[in-house]
């Protein structure tokens, strides 16, 4: 659920943060999940990336199509591979405070299509392009008329 999604019109963008925009309901995986398990949960989803967390909660990794089709490549047994052997460590990620303005330089600067919104090192959201572009949609859209 997106907090923008509620949003009526009328605001100041630049005064948007991380916690308007992200979707935190986020599908994830573990370190020892399989290649294969990972790869269904993208699919199926219909996501680009999967945030890896720990028992914790704790953000420890990132993984994406890119990663899984190069085990493909690279021929290696998917049924053996597990995500802590091919996720990116220590993923670039913003807090709930972080201004989107922030947020959309971050994502061009790095070549982003998302991050991960950390509080602490715990997960609490994702926010990718597409909902910055609602944001500011919704933000900018004019308000509706008083009675």
């Amino acid at each position: 659920m997106k907090r923008c999604e509620f949003m009526l019109g009328g605001e100041e963008v630049d005064e948007i943060k991380a916690c308007q925009v992200m979707e935190n309901s986020v599908s994830y995986c573990y370190p020892a999940t399989s290649w294969r398990e990972a790869a269904l949960i993208l699919v199926n989803g219909g996501y680009g990336s999967l945030p890896v967390i720990d028992s914790s909660e704790n953000l420890v990794g990132i993984i994406n199509e890119h990663d899984l089709l190069k085990v493909l490549l690279d021929k290696k047994d998917e049924n053996k591979t597990k995500i802590e052997d091919i996720m990116a460590e220590n993923p670039t990620t913003v807090t709930e405070d972080t201004p989107i303005m922030d947020i959309i330089n971050l994502l061009e600067e790095k070549h982003l299509t998302r991050v991960p919104v950390v509080r602490n090192s715990k997960m609490v959201g994702i926010l990718a392009r597409r909902d910055l572009l609602l944001c500011h949609l919704r933000a900018t859209s004019e308000p509706p008329h008083e009675f």
